[in-house]
């Protein structure tokens, strides 16, 4: 696998990453999921996913949060921050900050794939005080769950309705392409044409929102 850094930008970047997010989310309103939100809408968060020196570790974490919230034309909060015990939300940054740099994926791809910040931050009862390896073992299932349809809304229909991808396809009316899309969450139904998830649905004999995720 080709990953977008090296790995000796690692630790330096998962505590960057840590920080902005753990400080990030005292100063914007909304906290962690307001402020993660406006990160991956930021050109910062891809400068740091393509490996940028600057993003890595030029920049300290709380750098890295107020540029998300100047670039989001925002205005939050100050507070004095002192990295001490580390919180839920630190944890949150750190491990997302690994798995983002192992998969190779975009922050956006994992949020879609079942790994927000929120859900990531949910784990952390079960894992933060484990191995990090024990968070990506559960983490990858996720993925691997939501890779293959088998977390898919969309899937579990097609299948209750004894249809195959190509049947429903044809059906619908929606492309093959995009039903597999959807099944493997790389496309967000919730994003789809009205027309097409309405044309799917009653393919399907169920209702529009019980194919989103």
């Amino acid at each position: 696998m080709i990953r977008a850094y090296d790995g000796i930008y690692l630790e330096d970047a998962m505590q960057n990453f840590a920080v902005m997010m753990d400080y990030g989310a005292m100063v914007c309103h909304g906290g962690m999921d307001g402020f993660y939100d406006r990160m991956l809408a930021s050109d910062a968060i891809r400068q740091f996913e393509s490996g940028n020196p600057r993003y890595l570790a030029g920049m300290s974490g709380i750098e890295l949060a107020n540029e998300v919230i100047f670039t989001a034309g925002e205005s939050c909060g100050t507070v004095t921050y002192v990295l001490g015990s580390r919180s839920d939300v630190f944890w949150t940054g750190w491990s997302s900050a690994y798995l983002q740099w192992y998969v190779g994926t975009s922050f956006a791809n994992l949020k879609r794939w079942g790994l927000s910040a929120g859900e990531v931050r949910r784990m952390y009862p079960a894992f933060h005080e484990a191995d990090l390896s024990k968070f990506m073992a559960a983490a990858l299932s996720v993925i691997e769950r939501s890779r293959t349809g088998e977390g898919s809304r969309l899937k579990r229909q097609r299948r209750l309705a004894g249809l195959t991808q190509r049947g429903l396809a044809e059906r619908s009316g929606v492309s093959l392409r995009m039903i597999r899309a959807y099944e493997q969450l790389d496309q967000d139904m919730a994003k789809a044409e009205a027309g097409s998830l309405l044309n799917i649905a009653s393919v399907l004999g169920c209702e529009p929102e019980d194919l989103l995720n």
